[in-house]
């Protein structure tokens, strides 16, 4: 005699738009053409974008990941070697040249406009004021596109506040593309009221598929029970929209790189869940995580959608007569 036991009822939100971005996209992209235009081994330097998935992926396809470039072997120095998206400093495309290497750049256009925006700052004379983590990728190719001397980080308010610069009325800010929408208006506001004269970017640099997941979240988080961000623990944007849930009324909040992390015996008692996923987390993870749900809850899901993305950021010149496939990018598209 089989006894059904049913499951306990779970209300799904899901956020839109969540995932991918056109710039990790086009990372991607760039990785997988290589590896078809010019065969492997191609060389990565640092994650192409912060995923284990992702990059495992990418392995098995034939790329090798470094840190630096005198990782790659003499005998490979014709093959290609691709810079990540988070931007490398001025340094590292001249250390390329200098060894001979063919390179390819798959900096997000958008990172590469901070990049511009900063250099435009110091040109015009002004100190630069970068807002972000130390550390991160990003922050490291922004900062080297400058100077020694002409560039100075503020992650925090109190950093904000703390800071002395010599001339206080000629600066000029960008931010790293990732950051927490409300905490960089907070450092911004800081620096502004102390140094009345700051200059702001042209544009904000804050992307915009930071700002709109972020947004997704900030709408899908009140009344949620649990909230689970898709995404890698060194993900900065990631990281921000588990900060965004928690602020925005979620009971709790997780980062999750895999289904295969949730710790169910925690989980409890849900009713309402919230998934998102960070920048550089693929869908078929999201598919695998709701999956994981609906074996144990009698799952319902609904679409939390705030905005629509169309953005689409064309691969180096050097690939675009590759033809790229649905095939080529199912295992990550889903």
């Amino acid at each position: 005699m089989n006894i059904q036991v049913s499951k306990p009822p779970l209300s799904i939100r899901l956020c839109g738009p969540r995932g991918f971005c056109a710039g990790v996209d086009r990372a991607i992209q760039i990785v997988v053409l290589a590896l078809k235009a010019y065969g492997a081994p191609v060389y990565v330097r640092h994650e192409i974008v912060h995923n284990r998935y992702v990059v495992e992926g990418l392995e098995a396809k034939g790329a090798v990941f470094v840190e630096e470039l005198n990782e790659i072997p003499e005998e490979h120095r014709a093959q290609p070697v691709v810079f990540s998206a988070h931007g490398v400093p001025k340094s590292v495309p001249e250390d390329a040249e200098s060894r001979n290497l063919f390179y390819l750049d798959a900096t997000c256009p958008l990172v590469s406009k901070v990049h511009k925006q900063a250099m435009r700052h110091q040109r015009l004379g002004r100190h630069v004021i970068l807002i972000g983590h130390a550390g991160h990728p990003e922050v490291i190719g922004t900062m080297g596109q400058l100077p020694e001397g002409t560039v100075s980080l503020i992650d925090t308010i109190a950093d904000a506040e703390a800071y002395q610069p010599i001339d206080p009325d000629n600066l000029g800010y960008v931010t790293q593309t990732t950051l927490s929408v409300d905490d960089t208006a907070g450092v911004i506001a800081k620096l502004q009221e102390r140094f009345p004269n700051l200059t702001a970017p042209s544009a904000d640099s804050i992307c915009y598929a930071t700002t709109n997941r972020q947004e997704a979240v900030k709408q899908a988080a009140p009344g949620c029970d649990l909230f689970i961000v898709v995404g890698a623990p060194n993900s900065s944007n990631s990281k921000r929209l588990v900060e965004v849930a928690l602020r925005a009324g979620a009971t709790r909040s997780l980062l999750v790189q895999r289904a295969a992390e949730i710790a169910w015996d925690e989980v409890g008692p849900i009713r309402t869940l919230g998934i998102s996923a960070g920048a550089s987390a693929p869908e078929v993870i999201v598919d695998e995580i709701i999956e994981a749900f609906r074996e144990r809850f009698d799952a319902t899901v609904e679409l939390a959608i705030t905005a629509e993305e169309n953005e689409h950021f064309l691969v180096n010149r050097e690939l675009r007569n590759v033809e790229l496939t649905r095939e080529d990018m199912a295992w990550v598209n889903g």
